[in-house]
């Protein structure tokens, strides 16, 4: 982690689709740079961490992060230097039977990811089911500058939680106004309310900021 800094603005989100919700502490004078708090009942009742920082084109530089539960904790840091990801990752207890016990054994795995160059051409990180992860690419690209509605296709370094497992995602952003970013990966589409600064203000069926 980074050394001891207050951050200047903050968010929350409730989660809709769950029990829980989480907390951000963030500058964004120059990149981003945040500390998340996340509190979920699901798939098992965990506390998330992380601190994550861009650089100043909103390309993401490093991340790290913390899961733990009962009995249980992994960390991930993800960095990207020269074009290039590096993984690593610890873990104590074992998540994997506390899942299987709750009935959810599709929701673990290892943490991180043996080969690291599948996110060769990845430039952000999207940590599941945490809606601060799709403003990277909303300000990395500029998209509610102007009126481009072209569909940007990415691929980005997807974070699961709680295994914090890493894996490439394909997914497309296209501006559809001036507050309303379209979201596609694989199946799965949705329109995402965001404020002025890019920051999601309503994921459908997700999570929303109080209004």
């Amino acid at each position: 982690m980074l050394g001891m800094s207050t951050l200047p603005k903050s968010l929350y989100w409730q989660r809709l689709d769950a029990d829980g919700g989480q907390t951000v502490l963030y500058s964004d004078s120059n990149g981003l740079h945040a500390k998340g708090i996340v509190v979920a009942a699901t798939p098992v009742p965990y506390i998330l961490r992380y601190e994550v920082v861009t650089d100043g084109g909103w390309n993401t530089a490093h991340i790290d992060l913390t899961t733990e539960g009962a009995g249980w904790l992994r960390t991930a840091r993800l960095e990207r230097a020269v074009g290039r990801w590096r993984v690593t990752t610890a873990e104590q207890g074992d998540l994997d039977s506390v899942l299987a016990r709750a009935g959810r054994p599709g929701a673990g795995g290892w943490p991180g990811m043996e080969d690291p160059d599948r996110l060769r051409t990845a430039t952000d990180v999207d940590v599941e089911n945490d809606p601060l992860f799709n403003t990277l690419p909303i300000r990395r690209l500029r998209m509610l500058e102007g009126s481009d509605d072209r569909p940007h296709r990415l691929t980005v370094a997807f974070v699961r939680v709680p295994s914090l497992q890493v894996l490439p995602s394909e997914q497309f952003y296209t501006r559809q106004g001036p507050a309303t970013i379209g979201y596609t990966s694989g199946n799965f589409t949705t329109e995402i309310a965001v404020d002025e600064q890019g920051f999601v203000t309503r994921y459908p069926g997700l999570a929303a900021r109080p209004s």
